[in-house]
Parts: structure tokens; C-alpha cells; sequence
């Protein structure tokens, strides 16, 4: 029972998810959420308000970037990609509080959650299989 008590609350404490990001962004926490893929995928779509640090670079530009005291959610693809993880090691070697969200950009759009691209805001589209439709 404790090793599974332990275990929950280590994961809980490195990793979030769209839903718990997106009432943080709406409750107004203060954190950077960091989108860690690369310039064509940042270019294709990202998440509202997130910062563009491709994971190969945190260890030059996110001392320069990014105060050591914010904390930090990092994010890539989708639960196929592991560059989230990547990123928020980087993150975790130079001293700042990370966190990863799990499911990545792919579940953010599933969740209907806000959406933009180089063109600007994008149509929120909403996943029966993730997401429970919000009434209107």
C-alpha cells in the first residue's frame, strides 16, 4: 500500500493534463507552459499562450528566457513522443520546478482546449472519445 501511495504521489507531483493546464491558465496561475516541438510543428499549431523552446535548446536559452523561480509544464506531441520528458529533465538539471502534461498537444485539441497557428486562433473541435461535449 505505500509503495503505491508513494508512486501516486511522485507522478502527481511531475506530471499534469490538459484539463488540470487549461483551469490553471483560467484561474490565473503563474507558470510557463513550454512547447517543446520543433519550429515546423510550432508553425502547424500550438497551445494558446505557450512559449516556443525546442527541447534541444533548454540548456542554452531557458537560463536567458525563463526566470529560474517559474515554475514550468512542458509539452510535445503526444503520448508517442517523448520529448516532454526530455525537456522537463532539462528543465529539472538547471533547478526549475517541471512538470510534464501528459497527452501532449494531441490531447489538448481532442479536449477542445484553445488553439492557435501562424494564421491565428484556430476552430475548437471536441473529442467525444476524451472529452464529455460542454453544454452551451
Amino acid at each position: 500500500m505505500t509503495d503505491a501511495l508513494t508512486y501516486f504521489q511522485n507522478r502527481l507531483s511531475f506530471e499534469t493534463d490538459p484539463s488540470d493546464v487549461y483551469a490553471a491558465q483560467r484561474a490565473g496561475s503563474h507558470f510557463v507552459l513550454v512547447d517543446v516541438r520543433s519550429d515546423e510543428a510550432w508553425a502547424q499549431g500550438r497551445i494558446v499562450g505557450a512559449v516556443h523552446l525546442p527541447y534541444r535548446q533548454i540548456a542554452e536559452r531557458a537560463p536567458r528566457e525563463i526566470r529560474p523561480d517559474t515554475a514550468v509544464v512542458v509539452y510535445c506531441w503526444s503520448p508517442g513522443c517523448n520529448a516532454g520528458q526530455k525537456a522537463a529533465l532539462a528543465f529539472a538539471e538547471l533547478g526549475y520546478s517541471v512538470k510534464e502534461m501528459i497527452g501532449g498537444y494531441e490531447y489538448w485539441v481532442r479536449e477542445g482546449q484553445p488553439c492557435e497557428n501562424d494564421e491565428g486562433p484556430a476552430e475548437r473541435v471536441y473529442d467525444p472519445t476524451v472529452m464529455v461535449f460542454p453544454r452551451r
